[in-house]
């Protein structure tokens, strides 16, 4: 069995396997990252 990839374009999720070999290849090189802690802080209330 094969995994079907699905990725966000533009707003909305799609299967990896639809797009066209240009696009098929930037997702191959693409590098993940994470960050250290929260993205985000909390907001102080006003």
């Amino acid at each position: 069995h094969e995994t079907e990839v699905y990725s966000r374009v533009v707003g909305y999720l799609r299967p990896v396997s639809q797009w066209n070999e240009g696009k098929q290849e930037e997702f191959r090189e693409r590098s993940t990252f994470a960050m250290p802690g929260p993205a985000a802080r909390p907001v102080a209330k006003v």
